[in-house]
């Protein structure tokens, strides 16, 4: 069953939530809202909470205390059962039957869930599996099964898509492939949440940005929002024209911290609010500069940035 379409509902709203095993607190005070058609990323080190969390939200296991919503409906109301069912899942490690085919494992997921089956062959084609769909899946390496399970996670169209570390398997074109799918799924309208160690294409991928530590939510924003709150420097690498890098360093020696790299570029470091005068003065220099990079801080350095102890919100 489909969830009620109303876009002043959050798909999910998580208030004051606490998950503790005996005298260990996993989940602690976490406050979370994820729009319709919205994607977020949550990034953390093993055991901040991450996989816990997910846990919550598939009503695998309940909360100590506080309330989760999915589309308006509490966990604990009698038409949650229906809203999860508009759930899609993506484990981090899929595990299917060795002896059964990619097509056959996907035909009983669809039963499972009430969906006609000439979605399976779509899928399969879409996720590029086509070929092997009769092939038994112990014959099949893990970026395959990894495919085969966002397959599963698609059956049925959900609106909420959560998908824990989704690339681990995959080559470099197979990731972009599967963000574009992705991308084309929120476009129509589906929700996501990621959880992934792979920063590097987390930052391009998802509106917004959620990092974890010992249970909590430390900082959440855009990639912008989580720069302009580090207020780690940008860096400008200027790449001065054959045999005029030391023309170029007198030029600029002034212009701030600046250092030599190899033997034709020079790196400048500067408050991001200084970015645009650095600039200025640099393109001043244009008869000397073959090329000039602007590299705003990265999801890596920010991570580093606000899990260190003393940077912590």
């Amino acid at each position: 069953m489909m969830p009620p379409q109303k876009t002043t509902v959050n798909t999910l709203d998580l208030r004051g939530v606490g998950k503790t095993y005996g005298r260990h607190q996993v989940i602690q005070a976490l406050d979370l809202s994820i729009g319709v058609g919205e994607s977020l990323a949550i990034i953390g080190h093993n055991g901040a909470g991450k996989t816990t969390l997910i846990k919550l939200l598939l009503g695998l296991t309940r909360p100590s205390c506080g309330s989760i919503h999915l589309w308006g409906q509490a966990i604990d109301s009698g038409r949650y059962p229906q809203a999860r069912d508009a759930v899609g899942f993506l484990p981090e490690t899929v595990s299917f039957h060795p002896g059964m085919s990619g097509r056959q494992m996907l035909r009983f997921y669809a039963r499972l869930k009430g969906e006609p089956l000439h979605q399976c062959d779509q899928l399969l084609e879409l996720l590029g599996l086509g070929a092997a769909a009769d092939r038994l899946i112990r014959t099949y390496s893990k970026g395959m099964r990894q495919r085969l399970g966002l397959a599963q996670a698609l059956l049925g169209s959900p609106r909420l898509l959560l998908l824990d570390e989704p690339t681990s398997g995959l080559d470099p074109f197979l990731r972009t492939h599967f963000y574009e799918i992705i991308s084309e799924r929120q476009a129509a309208g589906t929700t996501i949440l990621v959880s992934s160690h792979a920063l590097t294409e987390i930052e391009a991928q998802t509106d917004r940005i959620a990092i974890m530590e010992q249970g909590r939510i430390i900082i959440d924003g855009t990639l912008e929002q989580l720069r302009s709150a580090a207020g780690l420097p940008v860096q400008i690498t200027v790449t001065s024209l054959p045999q005029q890098r030391e023309a170029l360093l007198r030029a600029l020696a002034s212009q701030g911290d600046c250092r030599e790299i190899g033997t034709q570029e020079l790196e400048f470091s500067c408050d991001n609010a200084d970015k645009i005068a650095l600039l200025h003065r640099i393109t001043r220099q244009q008869d000397l500069i073959e090329d000039i990079r602007i590299s705003p801080p990265r999801l890596n350095e920010l991570y580093a940035h606000f899990v260190k102890p003393g940077n912590r919100s």
